[in-house]
């Protein structure tokens, strides 16, 4: 089985072609309900309508960029456009309406965005300010604002209501059917018995139908309201605004057209809007129209489309359309409905519902067959065959529902909707435990993941940056002991020099906020940096109004480093600051600033005590960077890049970044579970091998190497060294994608690989799990990653795989139980049908049958939650079988047992409890019922626990699991004492429950004997 699986129902956990989606749904020929079973799989032609609708925006933009570019040279020629603004507009006080912006934007029209007043003449008509922002204080203005422009959602599909769950359960074909055999059954009873003796058993094949029906409907439609939150969840994205003059972080879908808002590297265009100000911007489009080249965006091209990314630089933002007026907005709404690739598991249970269907429908078929070959033989000796009485109607048509009930029970619907219903419970629980998953697929494939590539800063270390020493001028200064008096020590020249530096060339910001407080903006990084600046006494304001910036280089994780060319106000001179890695902006410097605030050439010997110095810092796990400047002498155009060297240096800052409480528990904790936990990070290499240390990470047989001379390595090298590599320091993106590649497919691993940058996003494509950094996480990484850790937590990483793993192991159990009353209840109702000529199991009894292995059992073995115990042993890894030859000893062995017990009791059960008389038979086939349920009821207790002998560990943690075997016995109760109309069953004596309880309880014992059995 396993190999036919492996090679028809076997998909990626991430990026599977159409062809391979397509192959299996073709494969799976015995459905019994494709409504409901195919619930949870992507819908490719949705996804072939998103690809068309992405190939008609990048024509149009293509379009678009020609007639713009054309229009640039006939630009002084513009004739007044003939747009008049709509009556409605003009009394709300705006002047111009949203389908205009709209088509400013989408058509890149440069002639109409000349005609309106560029960008600044457009923010007038739309009553904003392009430094404050929109005023909000007129909450009437806003509301017309919403209603002249939209706001920034975009469709969504409606929440299907309760009835059309209801609605698609009825869909099954087996129930159809059943439900024309009640109807038949009902119809010759009433005409041969009358009412309402001759109803019983049609109205008790209704009820059951009705029953499975409405608690199917309830387990789906919960669901659904699970994904349906998790759905929000995941859509809840906030950017910086300037509103009323302040700015804010604000959710995306509270901007309306007016908004000031502040674009970095990694963020997602969040409206389409118009460039104001900033420097060296590079958009990626392909995600709204599949083109790959970057588009460069400035005052000349200054068109944003929602949708877009970030690729280099920060800007500012005017937002002009939003919602689904947008291009976004309507590829958003077709590509919901294209759903989300389908998971292996989810695959590969679809493959064993099919197989055991096609056997299901074979037994069916055959059991039917000698059930009315009997029946007719008995009419032909008898003489009557040509005869036809209304019992004996009857009679066949309860052959004909026992085999359409076979297919139902023998079809187990219910194997690829565990799967949903336990990851949908998981993401639930992981949603509280601050782990978001984007991708079902993630769920379960991190509970194989044998390796975890892991950033050091905020996911190892806490993220909270101080600067705590210094080496200004030469000079080493504990800063965190001597922040007030450290001002005085520093050479005033040498001190301008540094607040110039530090206020001008940062990526971070410090405002004043509503409340009249200071606050520093920006990554931590450049936080503590700031922080340094006003404790020096600078003032930020000031110095960034002093100096005209001409060009920014934003930090790099290639180079490594930023930069800002700056004008001084003192003759027109031109200035670059650049800030990074220090070894690498140390090697761009040639002159350092001494002791005494003097520029003097750097020596051997000034080299050697600041590579000393930055050693020392590293070693104590700070992290370091370094700060120079140099004077441009011969002019510099914004076009130019910022020089690579004649830099000199101002000084060197180490940054206290502490180890989160818990991660070495929690490194430890993977390792004995067999999952290697390596560091990858950009910071120097002894800061990187520090850290790893105190995290438990590096080892004394494990390596520490630098990126640089990882990606040196040739293929044969590689393959000695990456099994040992604990640590890489110095590490681009492309280093981590390269670590990454290698341990998939050289290696074999299960890899999940962290990340926060812009530039992480192809590592965390390529990875088997793509985990990205709420707090720290650019939307780029977001957008490209499977799990977002909300904390930025290491420890966090290590609850998703335990998840992982209890998601795997849960529908183990639930497959090993189900397909052990798929084997029992088809080998009984077969072998009694062939040997006996009737079929002790009927189709209202099976039908209770099936809801308690399926939905049931789905519900209580599905939702197991995790133990510590998980951690304890090895990951499946990429190869391991789902079925493991565990599942199969434990699946014979209790089938066997139930086998034996329900054929002893059919051969012998008369003699054994004195049944005699007409009912006997009735009573007889009540006692199999009440035991193959009860047998059922113990196995469940047993299929907790595959291997380990103690089932009944932690089963009252599980409320779930207690209600439903409570609800199990409790209408078992019900049905055998008072329902036996219906039921066919009737009342036992306490000899014939007690009976039926211990030989359900018998299994509890012999599946201990089936662990001891070596496999």
């Amino acid at each position: 089985m396993e190999s036919y699986l492996n090679s028809n129902f076997d998909v990626k956990a991430k990026h599977s072609s159409e062809e391979v989606l397509e192959k299996w749904r073709n494969l799976c020929s015995v459905v019994k309900n494709p409504k409901r079973r195919f619930r949870f799989t992507a819908n490719i032609s949705k996804r072939y309508e998103a690809a068309a609708m992405r190939r008609t925006n990048q024509e149009k933009l293509r379009v678009a960029v020609l007639v713009s570019k054309a229009a640039f040279q006939f630009i002084s020629g513009v004739s007044p456009s003939d747009y008049k603004v709509p009556e409605e507009v003009k009394a709300a006080g705006f002047e111009i309406c949203a389908d205009e912006l709209g088509s400013i934007v989408e058509g890149h029209d440069v002639k109409k965005l000349k005609f309106h007043g560029g960008v600044d003449g457009l923010s007038g008509k739309l009553k904003a300010c392009p430094n404050a922002g929109l005023s909000t204080n007129e909450s009437d203005q806003l509301s017309k604002r919403q209603e002249l422009f939209g706001i920034n959602k975009f469709a969504e599909s409606e929440l299907r209501s309760f009835w059309v769950f209801v609605w698609e359960a009825l869909q099954d074909m087996t129930l159809m059917i059943l439900g024309v055999c009640a109807f038949v059954s009902l119809i010759v009873g009433i005409a041969t018995e009358g009412w309402p003796q001759g109803s019983h058993d049609g109205l008790g094949i209704v009820a059951s139908i009705l029953l499975v029906v409405f608690v199917t409907a309830t387990s789906d439609y919960r669901q659904s309201l699970q994904f349906r939150d998790l759905d929000k969840e995941k859509k809840k994205i906030t950017v910086q605004v300037t509103r009323n003059g302040f700015r804010q972080k604000m959710s995306i879908y509270d901007l309306l057209p007016g908004d000031v808002v502040h674009l970095a590297i990694g963020d997602q265009v969040p409206a389409d809007g118009l460039f104001l100000s900033g420097f060296s911007v590079v958009i990626d489009e392909s995600s709204l129209t599949g083109e790959s080249e970057p588009v460069m965006v400035s005052a000349q091209n200054p068109f944003l489309l929602s949708g877009t990314k970030v690729q280099d630089g920060s800007c500012k933002m005017l937002v002009t359309t939003v919602g689904m007026r947008t291009q976004w907005g309507k590829l958003m709404a077709t590509l919901s409905e294209g759903g989300d690739d389908e998971t292996p598991l989810q695959v590969k249970l679809n493959g064993v519902a099919t197989i055991i269907g096609k056997i299901g429908l074979f037994f069916a078929i055959v059991t039917f067959a000698v059930l009315v070959q009997g029946m007719f033989m008995r009419k032909v000796s008898l003489g009557t065959h040509w005869r036809w009485s209304g019992d004996e109607a009857l009679e066949l048509l309860e052959y004909f529902a026992i085999a359409v009930t076979i297919v139902v029970v023998a079809v187990p619907e219910g194997l690829p909707l565990a799967v949903t219903l336990s990851l949908a419970f998981a993401m639930k629980k992981m949603m509280n435990d601050k782990a978001l998953v984007r991708h079902l697929a993630a769920c379960e494939t991190m509970g194989s993941a044998t390796t975890i590539c892991s950033d050091k800063t905020g996911t190892l270390t806490t993220n909270h940056m101080t600067v705590v020493k210094s080496c200004i001028c030469m000079s080493v200064q504990d800063v965190a002991s001597k922040s007030s008096c450290l001002q005085s020590e520093i050479p005033e020249a040498a001190l301008k020099l540094l607040l110039q530096s530090i206020f001008n060339n940062t990526g971070g910001e410090v405002v004043v906020n509503e409340h009249g407080k200071t606050e520093i903006l920006g990554t931590p990084t450049e936080t503590a940096i700031l922080e340094l600046g006003l404790s020096l006494g600078g003032k930020f304001q000031e110095e960034r109004q002093s100096y005209k910036v001409i060009k920014v280089e934003p930090f790099n994780s290639t180079k490594k480093r930023m930069g800002v060319v700056i004008e001084l106000p003192e003759g027109g001179r031109i200035r670059a600051h650049t800030k990074g890695a220090s070894e690498i902006v140390l090697a761009a410097c040639d002159k350092v600033i001494n002791s005494s605030g003097e520029v003097v050439p750097l020596d051997d010997e000034s080299i050697k005590y600041l590579n000393v110095t930055i050693n020392d810092f590293a070693n104590e796990a700070l992290r370091t960077l370094c700060l120079a400047y140099m004077d441009i002498e011969n002019g510099f155009s914004p076009d130019e890049g910022i020089p690579a060297s004649g830099f000199t240096c101002i000084g060197i800052v180490g940054i206290k970044d502490p180890v989160r409480p818990g991660v070495r528990e929690s490194v430890e904790l993977c390792r004995r579970a067999g999952i290697m936990v390596r560091m990858v990070t950009g910071d120097n290499i002894n800061t990187a091998k520090a850290i790893a240390r105190e995290c438990g990470i590096l080892t004394y047989d494990g390596i520490a190497i630098e990126g640089p001379v990882f990606r040196e390595k040739n293929q044969e090298e590689m393959l000695e060294l990456i099994p040992k590599i604990q640590v890489m320091a110095r590490s681009s993106p492309m280093d981590k994608h390269t670590l990454v590649k290698q341990l998939r497919t050289t290696f074999d691993e299960v890899v999940a690989v962290t990340g926060d940058g812009t530039n992480d996003a192809p590592a965390l494509h390529e990875a088997d799990i793509g985990l990205a950094m709420g707090i720290a996480g650019t939307e780029v990484a977001k957008e490209s990653a499977d799990v977002i850790i909300l904390d930025d937590n290491f420890s966090t990483i290590v609850t998703v795989a335990k998840w992982g793993r209890s998601v795997y192991i849960n529908i183990q159990k639930f497959v090993q139980f189900q397909l052990t009353v798929n084997v029992v209840a088809l080998i009984v109702n077969f072998s009694s049908a062939c040997l006996t000529g009737s079929a002790p199991l009927t189709a209202v009894q099976l039908l209770w049958v099936n809801m308690i292995m399926d939905t049931l059992g789905a519900l209580a073995l599905a939702t197991e939650p995790p133990n510590n115990e998980l951690m304890k042993r090895m990951p499946v890894g990429r190869r391991g079988n789902f079925i493991t030859n565990v599942m199969w000893r434990n699946i014979l062995g209790q089938s066997l047992y139930q086998f034996v017990i329900i054929w002893f009791l059919q051969a012998k059960g008369k003699s054994m409890f004195g049944l005699v008389g007409p009912d006997s038979t009735l009573v007889l086939n009540t006692l199999i019922f009440n035991c193959f349920v009860f047998c059922q009821v113990f196995n469940e207790v047993n299929s907790r626990e595959m291997e380990e002998i103690d089932v009944l560990k932690g089963i009252l943690d599980n409320y779930v699991f207690v209600v439903v075997i409570g609800a199990t016995v409790f209408f078992q109760i019900i049905i055998i004492e008072f329902l036996g109309t219906f039921a066919s069953t009737t009342p036992l004596t306490i000899v014939q429950w007690f009976f039926s309880i211990l030989v359900g309880f018998l299994g509890m014992p012999i599946a201990v004997g089936l662990k001891k059995i070596p496999v």
